[in-house]
């Protein structure tokens, strides 16, 4: 980050949010998928807790885990993922979206000569087992979302470490989507489902992400793009 970084008000903003939302109860968008019973997810604990050895208990953050973490941590710290780039490229029928509108999923995408600012968090070391079957109540549902998490090595503060990382695309996988820019914009601008609108989503990354000092400028177009959709149904908006 430069020393002269001056966060700066995206265009996306809580008026546009609001100009989106509309009540969605639960739409039975939810994919036909193989949902993880908790002894699988004990497992897959277990699995991800011997990967990690005697490292730290990291978890790294790109989207919502960094302004709604709900898990304790003993230290917090920016860092960088090099080979990696945010990508909206899961979609979504449930959740923030419907099967009519389908929206999209925030995720990590391999990228030859790309990287992903973001910010780890370091767990307490009592009860790793506990936390992690927290961890996964939260981030996974399903057996098909198991290849999606990786154990990641970072740079931050001048060291390397290895962090979890949800949602990061296998090299291949049939959900992963390829969409251009204004084909994800297109999508964000107006899926909401019963959790909220992938415009919500969109505003809350964005901004916390500024007021970290992060300015992602894949997020950055596309919150621009997103903002002037949802201006051109609604001209009456002020900005």
């Amino acid at each position: 980050m430069s020393d002269r970084f001056v966060p700066r008000k995206p265009q996306l903003t809580q008026d546009h949010v609001a100009r989106v939302w509309r009540q969605v109860t639960d739409t039975d968008g939810a994919p036909p998928l193989r949902p993880l019973s908790q002894d699988d997810k004990s497992r897959v604990a277990d699995d991800l807790l011997v990967q990690k050895g005697d490292d730290p208990f990291w978890i790294f953050a790109i989207g919502s885990l960094i302004w709604k973490p709900s898990f304790e941590h003993v230290e917090r710290r920016r860092c960088i993922a090099l080979g990696w780039r945010r990508s909206f490229c899961l979609e979504l029928t449930n959740f923030r979206g419907t099967p009519e509108q389908p929206g999209l999923m925030l995720a990590l995408a391999l990228a030859r000569g790309g990287s992903c600012v973001g910010v780890a968090y370091r767990m307490p070391e009592d009860a790793p087992h506990a936390r992690m079957m927290r961890l996964l109540d939260r981030e996974i549902d399903y057996h098909e979302d198991v290849p999606w998490m990786r154990w990641l090595t970072l740079r931050g503060e001048g060291q390397a470490f290895r962090a979890l990382a949800f949602y990061c695309a296998p090299r291949t996988s049939a959900s992963l989507m390829h969409l251009s820019l204004n084909e994800e914009a297109d999508r964000m601008a107006f899926a909401v489902g019963e959790a909220g609108s992938c415009a919500e989503y969109l505003h809350n990354t964005v901004t916390h992400l500024e007021n970290l000092g992060i300015r992602d400028s894949y997020l950055w177009r596309l919150q621009d793009m997103v903002a002037a959709r949802i201006e051109a149904l609604h001209p009456d908006l002020v900005v």
